[in-house]
């Protein structure tokens, strides 16, 4: 088709200058149309899937790609079970945890809290709790010392700074001649971190694993945590780890702990996928009127064509030739604009933030101050295909009324 007069034609249309203006507006303002729809849903998904893998790197980062734990609340003798679990080639840490819940208190402010209790050796293997540490250091949680790392803003509600005491308060109670008491423990605050999260910094509170023991009256971890070399193949990797363990142990894996969540952001981001596609539609509806307006100035060269030879099928290719360019041409320009200011929207919206005086997203507020950015190219190719759909079909229309074309009743009033 492309080395056919037809082809000759329907370039010389887009290229020419036409007599009606009008018609020329339209187009243009066609292939702007279709530049910017393709330019916002690929600059729109990046920022999504940064959105997305910002939050995934947060979330696992105090979290765990997948755990290991035994029927009961307690996982004995845990250190031979690791090393197996080690012997796999996908996993590149493991460390044991307790969990428990339990309420924090300093003079009249109460709080309840998660409990977690770690080997600082350990921890830092399946997750950046020290690169999180924004004061003190996780190292100082030393066994018997009952000391206590909280987050940012667990420690802000509780008012304390490093060195002061909060009182732990555990569930179990202890029987004593006064009646029956809750168990409680002071422990000495002696780091800060901030992953931010609200799930984390607002309520999670680190101590050693043997200290966590005592106070809760366990004799053992409530389970392993993992870390995988590739967290989208956490949910795999863990039932082939689940498979290996003599015995019976239930793997959990992040997108089990954290379905709904995921689950809402893929969601979302398919949503915003068809409304601005409904952008590339609106364009595509312009080539829609471009061609038909085309249709009606042309008749009288539609005619002659006809009348030389050229059957309904040619006219049908020269226009959907010509309406196919308009979207190609759009396309391409909103893929050029669309992955550049995807991979500089890093540098381009601070830049404006700076020229503005004002940030767009403020770090009081939320807890992604800045804009990321993570473009796919399979999302960039999805993208094109799609809006070169829309084109084409919005050029069989104009095409079909111009092959419909009678060429005495075309020349009649010429």
């Amino acid at each position: 088709m492309l080395n056919s007069f037809e082809a000759l034609i329907g370039l010389r249309y887009v290229r020419a200058r036409r007599r009606n203006y009008f018609i020329s507006f339209i187009s243009l303002t066609s292939i702007i149309g279709v530049g910017l729809g393709v330019m916002a849903l690929i600059t729109v998904l990046s920022v999504m899937n940064g959105f997305e893998k910002e939050l995934k790197e947060r979330i696992l980062g105090m979290a765990s790609h997948a755990t290991v734990s035994e029927d009961g609340d307690v996982l004995n003798d845990w250190q031979p079970i690791a090393k197996e679990i080690m012997s796999h080639p996908d996993i590149i840490g493991v460390a044991p945890y307790f969990h428990a819940e339990g309420m924090l208190v300093k003079n009249k402010r109460v709080n309840g809290t998660i409990i977690r209790g770690i080997l600082p050796i350990e921890e830092p293997k399946v997750s950046t709790v020290t690169e999180t540490m924004i004061l003190g250091d996780i190292e100082e949680l030393k066994e018997g010392k009952f000391n206590i790392v909280l987050g940012k803003e667990l420690a802000m509600k509780l008012d304390v700074i490093l060195g002061d005491k909060v009182t732990l308060i555990a569930p179990q109670a202890n029987i004593t001649p006064a009646g029956i008491l809750p168990r409680l423990k002071r422990f000495t605050l002696v780091g800060v971190f901030e992953v931010g999260m609200h799930e984390f910094d607002s309520a999670l509170a680190l101590i050693h694993m043997n200290d966590a023991f005592r106070l809760f009256r366990k004799q053992g971890p409530t389970g392993l945590r993992l870390k995988t070399n590739n967290i989208l193949k956490a949910p795999t990797i863990s039932r082939e780890v689940a498979a290996q363990l003599p015995g019976r142990y239930w793997v959990v894996d992040w997108t089990q702990r954290h379905a709904n969540f995921f689950r809402a952001l893929k969601t979302e981001k398919t949503v915003m996928f068809v409304i601005l596609l409904l952008i590339v539609a609106v364009a595509a509806f312009n080539i829609i009127s471009t061609l038909v307006m085309m249709v009606s100035d042309k008749q009288s060269d539609i005619a002659v064509l006809r009348t030389l030879g050229a059957s309904p099928s040619s006219i049908l290719k020269i226009f959907i030739i010509q309406g196919t360019i308009i979207g190609f041409v759009g396309i391409v320009i909103g893929v050029i604009t669309g992955v550049w200011l995807a991979t500089n929207i890093e540098t381009i919206v601070p830049a404006i933030e700076s020229m503005l005086g004002h940030k767009f997203l403020s770090a009081d507020v939320y807890y992604i101050s800045d804009l990321p950015s993570d473009m796919h190219w399979n999302d960039v190719v999805t993208i094109s295909i799609v809006a070169f759909v829309l084109c084409l079909l919005a050029t069989i229309y104009p095409a079909l009324r111009a092959a419909k074309i009678q060429p005495a009743e075309a020349l009649r009033y010429e």
